[in-house]
């Protein structure tokens, strides 16, 4: 498990430093780690959570990011559908990144403006340790076997 977790922190630390916000990073990366069920359009999707929802300060962008990430699992095409199964493995990564990071907005998460080198230098923290973490969720809950191979991904 580590080598994998390890590796999920690099690449979205690696896409966070490339430009990409914290919840593009994030879905990015696990989106690469699932051979690309989004297609590039579909990422798309994740822009705006940056910054706590458009540099708004609420839920962090890693976060959200994650919580589309484990939809690709367990979310619904339809209503007809049971929400339970996501509604509970969000609820608890949830739990899980607050634990851990001590909070889940933007604002108690990284006191400093925003861009600054202090703001990017927390940010790219959050989001390799949120990839970390997502990683190690994931595999706890055993919605990967962990016998994937990660692509090259050209930074």
């Amino acid at each position: 498990m580590g080598d994998n977790t390890l590796q999920a922190r690099s690449e979205a630390g690696n896409k966070f430093k490339g430009g990409l916000n914290c919840a593009e990073a994030i879905l990015h990366t696990f989106n690469g780690m699932l051979n690309n069920p989004l297609n590039p359009e579909s990422l798309k999707m994740a822009s705006g959570f940056g910054g706590g929802c458009g540099h708004a300060g609420s839920m962090c962008g890693a976060l959200a990011g994650s919580v589309m990430v484990l939809g690709l699992f367990e979310g619904r095409t339809d209503a007809s559908q049971d929400r339970d199964p996501i509604y509970n493995l969000a609820h608890e990564f949830h739990d899980h990144f607050k634990n851990q990071f001590g909070g889940i907005d933007c604002r108690t998460l990284n006191v400093h403006a925003f861009d600054s080198q202090e703001h990017l230098k927390g940010c790219l923290k959050l989001t390799g340790g949120t990839a970390k973490l997502l990683m190690g969720f994931i595999q706890e809950k055993g919605l990967v076997d962990g016998n994937f191979s990660w692509p090259v991904i050209a930074n």
